[in-house]
């Protein structure tokens, strides 16, 4: 008995670890069998593309010509043209059996009951076997019955007219035994057939699946780096902007203030540059920035705070408990929110503006709350532009949160969501 299993609290994840392990089991087994369809159904087109090449009609012609060039071979001067008459009657319209099975069964079976009222014994009565095989590959469970009833009642006929005295059985057992072979042969033919259609379908309608899917993710990584480059790029601008005002201004006055300016968006900017590689680093199989430079998460909020405080927006980070549980692309949703959240503040605020960021990690959650004192000017339009907060709305919708964005009773921009860490939001996220 393992430790999370002793204790009582933990049960429920040892159930629920159970039931991934299934779930992930029943998946796997799920691919293998459509990879069997898809190999199957691939298998079937490639036997038909190699098989003949001949068409149809020759091969269907190659028993009506062996059966009339048998019975002119063979049959007395006297006997030719009844025999060669019932031959061509039989054995002929196997050449349309493909086009119209059961037509090409009803005229063979009358040809044969004349050749039965005419007392004639002809070889060419294999044809009626051809063509109930034919019409049980063709047609439904009823027409098979019904063609395989007449072929058996002919051969009851043959063998009451033809059978040497006291042989009956035996020759009719084995008609009876050809009867059937020819009618199993033909429903597992249409089965078979019927089976191949189906494996194709799937196959097609799988690899549709496949290229949706493929379609899907493109776009949903299309989104994913245009939302990180739009809060890298919009954050480390800004910032870069307010530092330029700053060494402008101070540069009469305190050339040490505009040197440590500077040299803050030299730094500003080298970090840009290192946050787009690493969030394009995926697009390269080669490039390996992404692994010296990890994701940027909740440890990192006070330097994104100092460097606030550098571009002139005091801000003061606070973070209630611990982190280290919780998932590197949760906090790096975290650092965004927080980033996006005082870009805005220091894009939109007036001097003086003071921000604050409160974090709180439970085992479940982590509540995000951005607050500043400023006020921000009206929108020249009812409805406002730019992405920053629809981008930060779905990042919180990827962990199940719903962010609300807008001003505070006592003043100033507050914006605050809570992400949820459970099954729902990591399978979101």
């Amino acid at each position: 008995m393992t430790e999370a299993a002793a204790e009582p609290g933990n049960a429920h994840p040892v159930r629920y670890r159970d039931r991934v392990r299934r779930a992930r089991t029943a998946v796997r087994l799920t691919r293998y069998a459509d990879l069997a369809s898809v190999r199957a159904a691939r298998l079937g087109r490639t036997f038909r593309r190699r098989g003949p090449r001949l068409p149809p009609a020759v091969w269907d012609s190659l028993l009506p010509a062996l059966l009339l060039l048998n019975i002119m071979t063979t049959r007395a001067p006297q006997e030719f043209p009844v025999a060669v008459a019932l031959t061509a009657a039989l054995a002929l319209p196997l050449v349309w059996r493909r086009r119209a099975p059961l037509m090409v069964f009803g005229a063979v079976a009358a040809a044969a009951f004349v050749q039965w009222l005419m007392d004639v014994q002809l070889p060419a009565d294999i044809a009626l076997l051809v063509a109930l095989y034919t019409a049980a590959a063709n047609s439904g469970r009823r027409g098979t019955l019904v063609a395989g009833a007449i072929v058996e009642g002919g051969a009851l006929l043959a063998c009451l007219r033809w059978a040497t005295e006291g042989a009956f059985l035996t020759p009719f057992v084995a008609v009876t035994a050809m009867v059937v072979a020819a009618a199993v042969l033909g429903v597992n033919a249409r089965t078979t057939r019927a089976y191949l259609a189906a494996l194709e379908e799937r196959a097609a309608r799988l690899e549709q699946q496949q290229d949706q899917q493929a379609r899907l993710a493109v776009a949903e990584e299309r989104t994913r780096i245009t939302r990180e480059m739009h809060d890298i790029v919009t954050h480390n601008l800004s910032v870069m902007v307010a530092l330029t005002d700053a060494a402008v201004y101070a540069q009469h006055r305190t050339p040490d203030k505009a040197t440590t300016a500077m040299l803050q968006i030299s730094e500003t900017g080298r970090q840009a540059l290192t946050d787009m590689r690493r969030s394009l680093g995926v697009l390269r199989t080669d490039e390996p920035d992404a692994e010296r430079h990890p994701l940027p998460g909740i440890a990192q909020l006070a330097a994104l705070a100092d460097q606030m405080c550098a571009a002139g927006l005091p801000t003061r980070a606070e973070i209630q408990g611990g982190h280290t549980h919780i998932p590197a692309t949760a906090q790096l949703t975290v650092y965004r929110l927080v980033q996006e959240a005082l870009t805005n503040t220091l894009k939109h605020t007036s001097t003086g503006t003071h921000a604050k960021v409160r974090i709180r990690c439970s085992t479940e959650t982590v509540t995000v709350d951005v607050t500043d004192s400023g006020t921000r000017p009206p929108l020249p339009s009812a409805t406002p532009s730019g992405h920053g907060i629809p981008g930060m709305r779905e990042r919180a919708a990827a962990y199940g949160g719903k962010l609300q964005a807008g001003p505070l009773p006592d003043g100033g921009w507050g914006v605050h969501t809570r992400l949820f860490l459970g099954s729902s939001g990591a399978a979101s996220a």
